[in-house]
């Protein structure tokens, strides 16, 4: 219990030093944001309360806890640390293991067990971690891609989370009286957690940015701060801002996305810049502003970026330190600024999605909410955006490779602190922690791998070409690191996962395209094509339609709001004839076959969810996947396109292709794991029973789980910084 009654006591002076320091912040409600602060004084008064009177009733919870332990499940082992490195991919991970770069991994190996880990159907990281957290297919939990769409409006919704303001009422008993609005953010992901049923078990766990997360979902005896999906103060899923003394177009014309500004050099000496960054809407509706500054000194070849009270001194292309963004109604963020190009008067300032500060949340990011506020206090700021590493920076060409690379290790080296705390805290019971770094790099450096790849044209292809290479052998180095934290592993049992592996996305499939060549889609009179989100689409004649990376759906009666396509019969035809004509399709360019299998959703999957689905999973074959335009519900004229975006890596295939890896120090007793199979295999490690719902296979029951002597690892070979 030690670690917990620390955790407390930190939080309770956490609390204590936050109440003294805090300033007003006006109450806001954001319509795009959905976010909602009381202001952080309330807000950090009733933190102090809470932290308070935890402090006073935890002899009594101690005893309570003792009391309710009698005649519960005894666990097998005493501590279970499952370490994900999302995207890691088997393939590779053997490759540079007989190239000697990762000795690590393969003294791991010989010690317990190396497998791959079979993925999720889609294989899309909100679909394989929720599987992870739950225990079950996408038909249990509810997720099937990042995005759904309304089947009211047809427009994308996020398959996670939604919120909602609802009036706020004083309940009399012979009255309401209504006061107010307040914000609801519901979480769309369903069945529960493992970790819910370990803490009601009084097994302690400690739950380090899984994603799908958040919103938090409240469970005992832990602690949780929330992964993927996120938003940032906007309310986006990131929105980077980029400011230039000349404009920047993207490389496909256009204007580049994010937010970009137009900024001229002033100030006595013509060495200022000044502008301003854009944060949530306000209580009027508009988006409020906070003032930044950036002085050049040429001489000294450094620049001095100041925001509010803050200052911070960078070199070009150096990032600054998370920089505290107050906005004009007082609501508060962090962000960081890099100095992309610094030319004469040519330069262009990147700055990354202003993120929850997570010293003082404008919503709960965490669980308990003090949870965020003790690990700032702890280990310092740190990004708390779900999809931290910004990729579509790089795929707009606002920073290079060299600038998306300092971000990401920067962020990485923030998780491994976080990784450290919990380790040094939660001696007994239940860890886990998932880094994005190794999914990341995937996505944007893969086109290196290839040299043909049509994202190469006019681009670096020898500087970067060993950065997937050295991010292997990196974690490799990261592997040694958690393994001597760790110490003596024999009350320790370690896992190190994936969610899935990783292929090469060389070309864009527009399947609306396709459904309107072959009828299933059709447009508006007189359009050809449609531009996002289905804006030319007549759905009274639509019988079918894609959105997001997955799946096709069906405009059925009855669930869609304009639906055309009766359940039963009709219906089953339908689908039918589309996935025997996708599976015959092939790329021009070629011949070569695209889509590997056109999974049939309600056959895969049997769960509640699965009416609600894509009736169709597309399972493409290497090299393939939706289009950029077709996830946004665009029609093109053309089925097939270059993928020319440096996002050249994925694994939106059929999962059979990309497995995840599965390493432990203990050998398990089936061969061919599965990334469901985990929920279930921690219960069964601490002795508690996993519910009947779950689908997976215990991956140590009956097994016995001393450790082996461990295996001294080889000297890996050099690799880059």
């Amino acid at each position: 219990m030690k670690n917990q009654s620390r955790f407390l006591r930190v939080s309770f002076f956490t609390a204590l030093i936050c109440s003294a320091s805090a300033s007003p912040a006006m109450a806001y409600i954001g319509p795009g944001a959905g976010i909602a602060a009381a202001g952080s004084v309330m807000v950090l008064l009733g933190t102090f309360l809470l932290a308070f009177g935890i402090v006073l009733i935890y002899p009594i919870k101690v005893v309570a806890r003792a009391i309710s332990s009698i005649g519960k499940a005894k666990p097998r082992i005493k501590r279970v640390v499952v370490v994900g490195l999302d995207g890691f991919d088997p393939g590779l991970a053997k490759k540079f293991a007989d190239e000697g770069l990762m000795p690590n991994f393969k003294a791991l190996e010989d010690q317990g067990c190396f497998n791959e880990l079979a993925t999720a159907c889609p294989s899309i990281s909100p679909v394989s971690w929720s599987s992870y957290a739950t225990g079950v297919d996408a038909s249990r939990h509810n997720i099937y891609d990042f995005l759904t769409r309304d089947p009211c409006s047809y427009l994308p919704v996020l398959s996670s989370s939604e919120t909602a303001t609802m009036p706020k009422s004083l309940n009399l008993g012979f009255a309401k009286i209504p006061f107010g609005q307040k914000v609801v953010h519901r979480a769309l992901q369903k069945s529960q957690p493992f970790w819910k049923l370990l803490g009601a078990q009084n097994v302690w766990s400690s739950i380090i940015r899984v994603p799908i997360t958040y919103p938090v979902k409240k469970f005992k005896n832990g602690t949780l701060l929330a992964g993927m999906c996120v938003p940032d103060l906007q309310g986006t899923q990131g929105s980077f801002s980029f400011y230039s003394t000349k404009p920047r177009k993207s490389e496909g014309g256009g204007t580049i996305g994010g937010q970009q500004y137009q900024v001229r050099i002033g100030g006595k000496h013509g060495n200022v810049i000044e502008s301003k960054l854009k944060g949530p809407p306000g209580a009027d509706g508009h988006a409020m502003r906070s003032d930044f500054s950036v002085q050049f000194d040429v001489d000294a070849g450094t620049a001095t970026f100041t925001c509010g009270k803050e200052t911070a001194v960078v070199e070009r292309k150096e990032y600054t330190p998370w920089m505290r963004i107050e906005f004009d109604g007082g609501v508060v963020g962090i962000a960081r600024f890099y100095i992309q190009t610094w030319d004469g008067d040519d330069i262009g300032i990147y700055v990354t999605p202003v993120n929850i500060d997570p010293d003082s949340p404008v919503m709960p990011i965490s669980h308990p909410f003090v949870y965020s506020i003790y690990l700032a206090k702890t280990i310092g700021p740190y990004a708390t955006l779900g999809l931290a590493e910004d990729t579509w920076a790089l795929n707009e060409r606002v920073v290079d490779e060299e600038a998306f690379l300092k971000q990401a290790w920067l962020l990485f080296e923030e998780r491994k602190k976080m990784l450290w705390e919990v380790l040094d805290k939660t001696k007994k019971g239940f860890v886990t922690c998932v880094f994005d770094t190794s999914d990341r790099i995937s996505h944007m450096f893969y086109r290196y791998l290839d040299p043909t790849h049509p994202a190469n044209a006019g681009r670096d292809t020898e500087i970067h070409k060993d950065t997937i290479r050295d991010t292997y052998a990196r974690m490799d180095t990261f592997l040694a690191e958690i393994r001597e934290k760790l110490g003596d592993e024999k009350d320790t049992l370690l896992m190190i996962i994936s969610d899935h592996g990783f292929t090469n996305f060389r070309r864009g499939v527009n399947l609306n395209t396709w459904l309107r060549d072959e009828g299933y889609l059709v447009l508006k009179e007189g359009k050809d094509t449609s531009g996002n989100y289905f804006e030319n689409v007549d759905w009274s004649k639509t019988k079918a339609f894609t959105l997001g990376l997955t799946g096709i759906f069906i405009n059925r009666k009855g669930r869609e709001g304009k639906g055309i396509v009766e359940k039963g019969p009709e219906l089953d035809a339908l689908v039918a004839e589309i996935k025997g004509k996708l599976e015959k399709l092939t790329d021009p360019q070629d011949g070569a076959g695209v889509i590997r299998e056109a999974f049939i959703t309600t056959e895969l999957h049997s769960g509640p969810y699965a009416d609600m689905a894509p009736e169709l999973l597309i399972g493409y074959e290497k090299n393939f996947r939706h289009s950029w335009e077709c996830a946004v519900g665009a029609v093109l004229p053309d089925v097939f396109s270059d993928n020319t975006k440096s996002w050249s890596g994925d694994h939106c295939v059929d999962p059979r292709l990309v497995p995840g890896v599965f390493w432990s120090n203990r050998k398990i007793t089936h061969d061919k794991p599965e990334i469901s199979d985990l929920a279930p295999t921690v219960l069964e490690l601490f002795g508690v029973d996993r519910p009947k719902y779950m689908k997976g296979t215990p991956l140590f029951e009956g097994s016995d789980l001393s450790l082996a002597p461990p295996v001294k690892a080889a000297p890996a070979k050099k690799v880059n910084a």
